[in-house]
């Protein structure tokens, strides 16, 4: 199993490198957007550092850290090595190099088009080849786990997988549906337009297929998340999973509805009907289910663990957890982030109030209380469980690893609650002059930028944080052996047979189902109309 360990450190070890050059931009764009006095401050510089931080944030240390994560626990969970090792270590490498390219793409300013990558804003090919290299090594590895969990249920007929796999194999199969979209983006449009064979895109496709992939792109981040939440927190809070049913439902759930949602980022696009609109509203409402189970099921797990514990009041078990635990402390503060994103969701997927905060410092805030809450921070708590057993050394520089993630929840709650408050006010996002040159609408929200960008610094010092332990824990950790990974077990045990939920291949054919009546007939439809393309535009 060494290989597997090794394997799995490299992708976690790209995970926080990726994870370390995102927060230093992100660092410099909250200081930047409160108009502070910065020698290195500039447009070009901004709208770079965007792009560079979206891409390596959302796409590059979210792909690796769950590639990762996904070794590590399907490997321990199922009792096996991978069964093609070597596939493996080529899906870390190509997705490695894709990275390293469009990252080349981006420094060099040859690809300011934002994570979005929306045309007409034009990159460099090598941008567009390098991401979509990246989504090549993600479809390998996701063959790679498929083919093990397939050799393992051969050895193992009639036996329910081990939940942590159950929700791994909902984490890939949402996300092989969900590129689709993007791989067509990419194949039949991007690459073949910055190449020069075509002299124009169509924005409006190209818009379609990036949010057919980058809804579901979310739960592509949070099942892993929840993964955590269910199969490590319960046992590291010294307690028991409440309901392994309701996991699995969860994650069966996540399959079927996590990808005919996209038009609902699309509310102020022409070219989409409202009655598509309102059928992909309907599924964005449908898919808060999940998670609300997820909010329940989770909490009662931790009630049990603070009981266990010796709590007896009504609220005491609370008090009883361990808040010293960097892992169940970094995942309770996420869950309480990620309920305010919710609620902001919930905003952002009803037509009227959407289009009031569309495109403004609200959905910034949204944004990073969801992948920068409750993935990115779940993902920081889990890397202080998971990386000491992976290199065999004790955790370093502990005392950081306590206090980082309540900094990273109070900073966290600065950036995101101005950035709500300031776009409801009506500060655009993504705009690098907030105060348009002195108008007065913006002294409204000067003062909150101010508050914003002290989020920002808080939030810039706790990932400092979580580098040094990480970077403190490889190099100088004490060398002894580790215990192996450990899943919590379900207060009512284990269940014997396969449930319902369990047939992954039955819900495979259902998500299809529902994708095909969500998008099918408005791609076709706009096929068919006359269609105006763009040529491509760079800002700088």
């Amino acid at each position: 199993m060494m290989h597997n360990r090794q394997l799995a450190t490299a992708n976690v070890g790209v995970a926080v490198g990726a994870f370390g050059v995102a927060t230093f931009l992100a660092f410099m764009q909250a200081l930047s957007r409160a108009a502070l006095d910065l020698p290195w401050r500039s447009p070009k510089m901004y709208y770079l550092s965007v792009t560079g931080h979206g891409v390596l944030m959302a796409l590059v240390f979210t792909t690796f850290f769950i590639m990762g994560l996904g070794v590590a626990l399907t490997t321990r969970a199922l009792g096996r090595p991978l069964r093609y090792p070597r596939l493996a270590w080529l899906a870390f490498w190509v997705a490695t190099v894709g990275s390293l390219g469009a990252l080349w793409a981006i420094f060099w300013g040859k690809a300011t088009v934002l994570y979005t990558f929306y045309p007409p804003l034009e990159a460099h090919p090598v941008f567009y080849i390098g991401l979509t290299l990246l989504v090549v090594g993600s479809w390998i590895w996701s063959a790679v786990t498929l083919g093990t969990y397939a050799a393992w249920r051969r050895e193992h007929p009639g036996v329910p997988a081990p939940l942590a796999v159950h929700g791994i194999l909902a984490t890939i199969i949402v996300w092989l549906l969900a590129t689709i979209g993007v791989a067509a983006e990419m194949l039949f449009q991007l690459i073949p337009w910055s190449l020069g064979l075509v002299e124009t895109v169509d924005p409006l496709l190209a818009r379609m297929l990036f949010w057919y992939f980058g809804h579901p792109l979310v739960y592509f981040w949070l099942i892993p998340a929840y993964v955590v939440w269910y199969t490590v927190l319960p046992k590291e809070a010294g307690g028991r999973l409440f309901s392994d049913p309701l996991a699995r439902m969860v994650f069966a759930l996540f399959i079927i509805l996590s990808t005919p949602v996209g038009f609902h980022h699309q509310f102020m696009d022409p070219g989409i009907s409202a009655g598509w609109k309102m059928l992909h509203t309907v599924n964005t409402a449908a898919i808060l289910f999940p998670s609300l189970v997820t909010a329940f099921t989770v909490t009662a797990s931790l009630e049990v663990a603070g009981r266990m514990r010796g709590a007896t009041g009504l609220w005491d078990w609370i008090k009883r957890l361990p808040w010293g635990n960097p892992l169940v402390s970094s995942v309770i503060l996420s869950m309480i982030l990620f309920a305010l994103g919710g609620i902001g969701g919930a905003v952002n997927a009803a037509f009227g109030m959407n289009s009031v905060v569309h495109n403004t410092a609200w959905i910034q805030g949204h944004f990073h209380l969801t992948v920068g809450s409750a993935v990115a921070l779940t993902f920081m708590g889990g890397a202080y469980w998971l990386v000491p057993k992976l290199v065999g050394r004790d955790l370093e520089l502990d005392l950081l690893a306590r206090v980082q993630p309540f900094l990273w929840f109070v900073g966290m709650l600065l950036f995101s609650l101005a950035n709500h408050v300031t776009g409801l006010m009506g500060m655009p996002r993504r705009v690098y002059e907030v105060g348009y040159a002195g108008n007065a609408i913006t002294s409204h929200w000067q003062n909150l930028t101010l508050v914003s960008a002290l989020g920002g610094v808080l939030l810039f010092v706790s990932a400092s944080f979580f580098l040094l332990v990480m970077l403190g824990t490889v190099l100088a950790g004490r060398r002894r052996e580790q215990p192996a990974l450990e899943f919590a077990e379900p207060l009512a045990g284990k269940p014997e047979r396969p449930l319902i939920f369990d047939r992954i291949w039955l819900w495979v054919v259902v998500a299809i189902v529902l994708v095909v009546i969500a998008y099918a007939y408005p791609l076709a439809s706009h096929l068919a109309m006359e269609r105006f393309g763009s040529p491509g535009f760079k800002p700088f």
